[in-house]
């Protein structure tokens, strides 16, 4: 399978791809800063440099074509502004989609974020954190409502960086704000790429006791 992954430098993507090239898949990772490309390609992933925040969605297909899924993972990240979560986390998603669509890709993973549901409006609050929270929420209706795409979202908990349990918490609706591993994520989007049934459907994702195949097989 070969996937693309937007935002390939993070770290929940760098886990990504090295698992999905462990497996025998081609990771194709889209990565801003070329400086980037010598640890994509220590995962095992084929770098490819495109600034999300300045390409076209056309430009963008022609970089998608021949893939069997994207995912998007990229973030604007701690201390952007709040104008680049709305340019990254919000408009990078939906670029993505029209890229996919174009591309003929219709599998499409986005990772997203707890919370988004309730996100304030700009009038009640105007931080960066809420404006996050708007840009998450608007990436998931505009990625669900594309048509020609079998989309799955993916809201982890906390995000740490401690060695993957393997067990965890997978289901729609809340499952409480705790904590989850950017590896065990990166495992979950791995099983959520061969789960089609799970498109068109948003799960809520953090560590538990449930062996992660478990949780897929009651999610699929």
């Amino acid at each position: 399978m070969r996937v693309v992954i937007a935002g390939g430098h993070g770290k929940i993507a760098l886990h990504l791809e090295e698992q999905l090239a462990h497996r025998g898949d081609q990771p194709v990772a889209l990565i801003r800063n070329p400086e980037h490309a010598g640890d994509v390609r220590a995962t095992g992933a084929e770098p490819v440099v495109v600034d999300l925040e300045a390409v076209g969605p056309d430009e963008l297909a022609e970089h998608l074509r021949g893939a069997d899924a994207v995912v998007f993972a990229a973030g604007a990240g701690l201390g952007s502004t709040a104008e680049r979560k709305r340019t990254v986390d919000r408009d990078g998603a939906l670029l993505l989609a029209d890229a996919a669509a174009r591309a003929g890709v219709r599998r499409y993973l986005l990772v997203s974020a707890m919370g988004v549901e309730k996100a304030p409006s700009e009038a009640d609050d105007d931080s960066v954190w809420a404006e996050y929270l708007r840009a998450k929420r608007d990436a998931e209706q505009g990625v669900l409502a594309h048509e020609d795409l079998d989309v799955t979202v993916l809201r982890p908990g906390r995000l740490t960086d401690e060695a993957a349990t393997g067990r965890v918490t997978l289901a729609e609706g809340e499952v409480g704000h705790e904590e989850v591993t950017r590896e065990d994520t990166a495992a979950t989007l791995v099983a959520l790429l061969d789960a089609r049934a799970t498109a068109g459907r948003t799960l809520e994702l953090v560590n538990g006791t449930v062996p992660l195949t478990t949780a897929m097989d009651s999610v699929s």
